[in-house]
């Protein structure tokens, strides 16, 4: 599931370049011995390799220029076990190993010497340590404005069980002398002592060390750019006593010496912190026989820790240096190889069903085996140390499809799609996968929804990178659903998250929930159907709403107009979208005040924006998918099985969002029912529609009246329509209707109307009976038509909007229902 990328391969980066520069070197290829020896902040390789006389040197390897550098050279054979060059490749710092078997063959006598070299000009030589335990050396690396820098600062890190930071000043000599100022006289800290484990945060310059004691202290120090440095936070961690014989240095690069010695104690600690403000302490338990296999991730963050027990299931007990803790700033990988890759979500580790726990075939990691020694480097960074090579974890989207279409778990499904979906960076052609799997298995699942899932997840892909605090007050589950800015530094986020933590857990309910909006849009449904416009400031500031965000939508992807919508007014989904937008803003601006009112009224209008776009896209891949075109908005054949799928993926969307209570596209609506015509049974269709499944827009019965023609069982089916259209609407489109039914209910309209008027009007109208005998003696008739005859002449317009109708129409059609109910005439 995770693919490594080399980034660095000694033999290919390193040892063909030392073959090349050395002609004896190229014939003993094999005596090279090179070999890593750390990684520098700005991802620079250390290196010694044996030169062609047996000397030893040490090289630099600049990936981002991919040249080689040589940086000093012994002149002998020496055996280095820690080694750190300054920015300005100035000073060298090495600890050497002085390793001498006895003839008797006894065990070497190791002792340590740390020099501090100067490389302008070579040579000049400091013994800052001669002691008999090991030590490892750092030069701190801050970013800083100055271009000249004088001074460098460095930390050594003693097995004896303390940390110094000695204070380095230069001058120049000659123009190009770069030597050291008083050495004899070197300013040192002591900047922490009596510790068991420390791990150095390279890129953060900050390190971590377990403080020994009766409880297990972690510590925090900052080192800043004046390289200062503080003690910023003491965690208490709940290990045992005395975890280690001896001192454990993570992150210091890789004694060759040194490390076959150290004895496996059945534990490994591991600290991870990202530039958003997280911060994750991962530790595995002792190993016992017998026993499952037990690690904690403490979300510091969070304020939250869980502990994980896996059962190894006879296995033999594996051993706590093949653990690897890994941080892919979104997961927490733990993984023990031949067993387990467990993927552990850090953004929303309260919902476990988000991460991924992978055994068997799938808990591969690359090409790394269980006999690989592994080593954690920053940015993602692995390093194998027996090849040499180092690697950057990422998480294979092919894998991730693969283990999407065939896992039956749905925790494993719900996990992968919302991996794909915020983690991994966004991918036209994964989310073209994911349709298709949506498409070709779109029954809802049991414990959650697909297509609410990709809706929801994708939205806060779009948010989460924006500010921490977003994810705590927005959706990002459809399980949620089931279950009833920014700042100068690391430390500044970590205390907001904290802060944030606090308040969320003070304030119930503090995500927002799509469901919550049911209420006040069921409110606007009713004033919306009511014939009294009571309320229309509001009506007009939801509308305001609605124009922003489809001023956003109609901006987007304009060469691409696959599926018709966005093209009606669609008054019910452009109040329902001003209305999201109204509840969202009210949500954010109580929960995150901090920041301001034009920031969250952008994020939720491109919040809301974003959501129409989705259904936009799902919408047109899942047309192209099954070819269709514009005969789909014909009434007079028949659809096919493309029709009768889209359908039925259409109505699934309709369904999830109603359940969410989230707006469709203006013209969803419309495509749905044309759909269900062309599709459904028609006595289906009716049944469909009276369940609010389809709605009658006006757009679709106006293509209905106007492209079916009068048969019999098209007759049937626009009656049926109209009878279950509102009165406002039924109207306007009988006009449409070439029919002796929309003629009869034309004229009664219009003469429903006449007498009302006349009702309202001072006065009768009386009527003498006429002697003509030319006059119809029907008399209901020849007084109806003289009443409508006599208020004609006295209205202006009598008609208004509703063209080609007169007294003598009304009479004819009048005429006409009268002998059909007397039977004397078929319709």
């Amino acid at each position: 599931m995770l693919t490594l990328r080399t980034t660095f391969d000694l033999q290919k980066d390193v040892v063909s370049h030392i073959s090349t520069k050395d002609d004896t070197a190229r014939r003993i290829k094999a005596e090279a011995d090179a070999r890593f020896l750390n990684v520098e902040k700005d991802g620079s390789v250390l290196y010694s390799w044996k030169g062609s006389t047996g000397n030893t040197r040490i090289g630099k390897y600049d990936p981002s220029t991919k040249q080689n550098k040589l940086l000093y050279t012994f002149d002998k054979e020496v055996f280095v076990s820690s080694c750190s060059v300054n920015k300005e490749e100035t000073l060298l710092a090495v600890s050497l190993s002085r390793c001498a078997k006895t003839q008797d063959g006894l065990q070497p006598i190791s002792k340590c010497r740390t020099l501090l070299i100067e490389i302008h000009p070579q040579n000049n030589i400091k013994v800052l340590k001669a002691v008999d335990c090991r030590i490892r050396v750092q030069f701190l690396d801050p970013e800083t404005e100055k271009k000249n820098v004088r001074e460098s600062h460095l930390l050594l890190f003693a097995e004896d069980g303390y940390i110094e930071q000695f204070h380095i000043f230069l001058v120049k000599q000659e123009g190009y002398r770069v030597v050291i100022q008083n050495a004899e006289r070197l300013v040192k800290d002591r900047v922490a002592e009596e510790f068991s484990w420390v791990q150095w945060d390279v890129e953060a310059q900050r390190l971590f060390y377990l403080a020994s004691g009766e409880k297990s202290m972690l510590k925090c120090v900052q080192f800043y750019p004046d390289c200062n440095f503080e003690t910023l936070f003491e965690l208490p961690l709940e290990l045992a006593t005395s975890l280690f014989t001896s001192v454990r240095f993570t992150n210091l690069g890789y004694d060759h010496y040194n490390a076959e010695e150290l004895e496996d104690e059945g534990m490994k600690l591991m600290v991870f912190t990202s530039r958003t403000g997280s911060m994750c302490v991962c530790y595995s338990h002792p190993v016992q026989v017998n026993e499952d296999f037990a690690y904690t991730i403490a979300f510091v963050h969070r304020g939250y820790r869980k502990t994980f027990c896996v059962s190894l299931q006879g296995a033999p007990a594996p051993r706590a240096r093949d653990l690897l803790f890994l941080s892919l700033d979104y997961y927490i990988v733990v993984y023990l190889p031949g067993h387990f890759l467990h993927f552990i979500n850090s953004r929303q580790q309260d919902v476990p069903c988000h991460s991924l726990f992978l055994s068997g075939a799938d808990a591969r990691l690359g090409q790394l085996g269980p006999g690989s020694v592994v080593l954690t480097l920053p940015d993602t960074k692995l390093l194998d140390v027996r090849s040499g090579m180092v690697y950057r974890a990422e998480i294979s989207h092919t894998a991730m499809l693969d283990f999407l279409c065939r896992s039956r778990l749905d925790s494993q499904r719900l996990a992968s799609l919302h991996c794909m979906l915020v983690y991994m960076s966004p991918d036209p052609e994964v989310e073209l996968r994911i349709i298709d799997w949506i498409c070709d298995d779109v029954m809802a699942l049991e414990n959650f929804d697909q297509i609410q899932e990709f809706i929801l997840a994708s939205l806060y892909r779009m948010v989460y990178q924006q500010s921490l605090s977003l994810d705590r007050v927005l959706p990002y589950s459809s399980v949620l659903e089931r279950k009833p800015r920014h700042f100068k530094g690391y430390w500044e986020e970590l205390q907001w998250n904290m802060e944030k933590m606090k308040y969320f857990e003070a304030v119930p309910n503090p995500r927002y929930r799509t469901s919550l909006i049911q209420a006040d849009w069921s409110r606007l449904l009713a004033e919306m159907n009511s014939e009294e416009k009571k309320h229309a400031n509001n009506f007009r500031h939801i509308e305001e709403n609605t124009k922003k965000v489809l001023s956003m939508v109609d901006t987007w992807r304009l060469d691409k107009k696959v599926v018709p919508l966005f093209q009606e007014e669609d008054q019910q989904q452009r109040a329902l979208i001003g209305l999201m937008v109204d509840k969202l803003r009210e949500h954010l601006n109580r929960h995150l005040p901090r920041l301001g009112k034009k920031k969250i009224d952008v994020l939720v209008v491109n919040y809301v924006a974003k959501l129409l776009e989705l259904l936009r896209h799902m919408l047109e891949s899942v047309w192209l998918k099954y070819q269709l075109g514009p005969h789909v908005l014909s009434f007079k054949q028949k659809g096919g099985r493309a029709e009768w799928a889209v359908f039925h993926v259409m109505s699934r969307i309709l369904e999830a969002m109603k359940g969410l209570c989230l707006p469709l596209p203006p013209g969803y609506h419309t495509l749905l029912s044309v759909l269900g015509v062309r599709c459904l049974p028609r006595h289906t269709f009716l049944q469909y529609v009276d369940h609010g499944l389809l709605q009658l827009t006006e757009p679709f019965v106006s293509r209905l009246m106007t492209d079916l023609d009068n048969s019999d069982d098209n007759e049937k089916l626009k009656f049926s329509i109209m009878k279950r259209l509102p009165e406002s609407m039924e109207q306007k489109l009988f006009q449409l209707w070439d029919h002796p039914i929309s003629s009869a209910c034309i004229s009664r309209k219009y003469v429903q109307g006449l007498l009302e008027r006349q009702a309202k009007t001072k006065g009768s109208v009386f009527v003498e009976r006429s002697t003509s005998g030319l006059q119809p003696e029907f008399l209901p008739l020849t007084y109806l038509t003289k009443i409508l005859s006599n208020i004609e002449s006295q209205v202006l317009n009598p008609f208004e909007e509703q063209e080609n109708v007169d007294a003598r129409f009304v009479e004819d059609t009048a005429l006409k229902q009268t002998l059909i109910l007397l039977g004397l005439e078929e319709k």
